[in-house]
């Protein structure tokens, strides 16, 4: 049997407004901009990264979402975006921040799922209340919450009871 992971509608819409988009090479140079709190984390792979779009005149508006509303990191997300492409020719760029629809951890693709269990934070569960939480260094689901917050407010404290390890769950929201 073969069992096909349901995509969140949002994300599939993200997902079809990169595919379509007329800028491939934009959105390929912002592939590099990474959250300044996860470094391994694109912001695509992240799901912050909404849409790009080029008028006429060429002006870039590049659209993200924060992962909530009062998220320190977008303020550097928003520079790192903007530098990226001024560094690479692009004079006229805007980054605009979206609110709605709220972001969720069902935006994240598969592959930053993958890069945060190497980087050893538990990912988040494919859909809201899946709370299968997994050690990322020893894959024991043998795992007690040590504080409902960890490093940042977006993560809570876990330690596997196999293999000792402390590590931050990403959070489902």
């Amino acid at each position: 049997m073969t069992v096909i992971a349901a995509i969140h509608p949002e994300q599939l819409q993200r997902e079809q407004r990169r595919q379509r988009s007329s800028c491939p090479e934009i959105w390929a140079l912002l592939d590099q901009v990474k959250d300044p709190e996860i470094p391994v984390l694109s912001i695509w792979d992240l799901g912050v990264l909404q849409d790009v779009v080029v008028d006429d005149a060429g002006q870039i508006t590049v659209i993200i979402t924060p992962t909530y509303s009062g998220c320190p990191a977008m303020k550097q997300i928003a520079q790192d975006v903007e530098n990226a492409l001024l560094e690479a020719g692009h004079e006229r760029v805007t980054v605009q921040s979206q609110l709605s629809p709220a972001w969720t951890t069902d935006w994240m693709t598969e592959e930053g799922r993958e890069q945060l269990r190497q980087y050893g934070i538990a990912p988040p569960g494919v859909r809201r209340g899946d709370k299968k939480i997994q050690c990322p260094q020893c894959k024991s689901d043998k795992v007690r919450l040590v504080s409902e917050f960890g490093s940042t407010a977006c993560k809570a404290l876990y330690q596997c009871t196999d293999c000792a390890e402390p590590f931050d769950y990403f959070k489902c929201i």
